[in-house]
């Protein structure tokens, strides 16, 4: 955006919200977007992104991990992000999550929620969840009592004690465990699944929680043959129902699941496209496929 369009655009806001303390705007002082009131806390999509980051950059003692990276994803939208060791690619996740402050850029989720305005639990209630590469589930309670607790309820102590599921959240938790291929485990322990079963376990207990956003590291590393498929299967089946970024190493379950793939190299994108054309790029050959 050049510097021009940047102050006439300044100087507009400052002209609405001027109006808006008179309550002359179209709106009657109302936020709005495309004349729908904008509600505090709600995933804004109208203009056709679910996350945007612009010129993002964080640097970690003189290294720059993250170097004026941009990036923006659609609704229901299934990105991969592919890249060598040292890319970026966790960094960008910790910067989504509020984990990592950039030093400097734009980070929003819709396109009235800047996250660099919130925590870490602040971004996961309002709709972002995050998986991490190693699976964490509570190994000693079941399948059942795992997404039970992960359910999105007031965690204060007397509701706790007090807390029934109520028919809505029993068809829920129904619902997900067919989604994740666990209906048949409902009653085992969860330290007894194996380790894809503790994989699509986690991917349950966020998705208990209606997450809009789902970033997922390394989903599949270690899992055998069939339950890759599996995954890729489920992963399918939440596309368009939520939006799915998936940083992942395994060229064929990323040609599976795939629509565009990002490319990340020394903290910035380097190519994007769908698979083939990542492939076929001289560039990523060099820095990541090999010849």
């Amino acid at each position: 955006m050049t510097p021009d369009l940047l102050q006439e655009g300044s100087q507009r806001m400052e002209a609405h919200a001027r109006l808006a303390q008179q309550g002359q705007t179209e709106s009657g002082g109302r936020q709005a977007g495309f004349g729908r009131v904008a509600q505090p806390g709600e995933v804004d999509v109208t203009h056709g992104r679910i996350l945007y980051l612009e010129d993002v950059s964080v640097s970690f003692d003189g290294f720059k991990a993250i170097n004026q990276l941009s990036l923006d994803i659609a609704p229901g939208e299934l990105r991969c992000i592919i890249g060598p060791n040292g890319a970026g690619k966790t960094t960008l996740m910790d910067i989504i999550t509020g984990k990592t402050r950039p030093d400097h850029g734009t980070v929003f989720f819709g396109s009235t929620i800047d996250l660099l305005r919130y925590r870490e639990a602040e971004i996961a209630q309002l709709g972002i969840g995050r998986k991490f590469q190693k699976p964490t589930v509570f190994e000693q309670l079941t399948v059942f009592e795992n997404l039970e607790l992960a359910l999105k309820t007031p965690r204060d102590v007397v509701a706790a004690m007090f807390f029934k599921l109520d028919s809505a959240q029993s068809d829920r938790l129904l619902e997900v465990l067919g989604t994740i291929h666990l209906t048949d485990c409902a009653s085992r322990m969860a330290g007894n699944l194996s380790h894809g079963q503790k994989q699509w376990l986690e991917i349950g207990m966020l998705l208990m929680q209606s997450p809009k956003l789902l970033l997922l590291d390394e989903p599949v590393a270690g899992m055998t043959d069939e339950e890759t498929e599996r995954t890729a299967e489920l992963f399918l089946s939440l596309k368009g129902k939520h939006s799915l970024m998936v940083v992942e190493h395994d060229m064929s379950f990323i040609q599976s699941i795939s629509d565009i793939v990002t490319v990340l190299c020394e903290g910035s994108v380097l190519a994007q496209g769908t698979l083939d054309q990542v492939q076929a790029d001289e560039r990523v050959i060099e820095v990541y496929l090999g010849r």
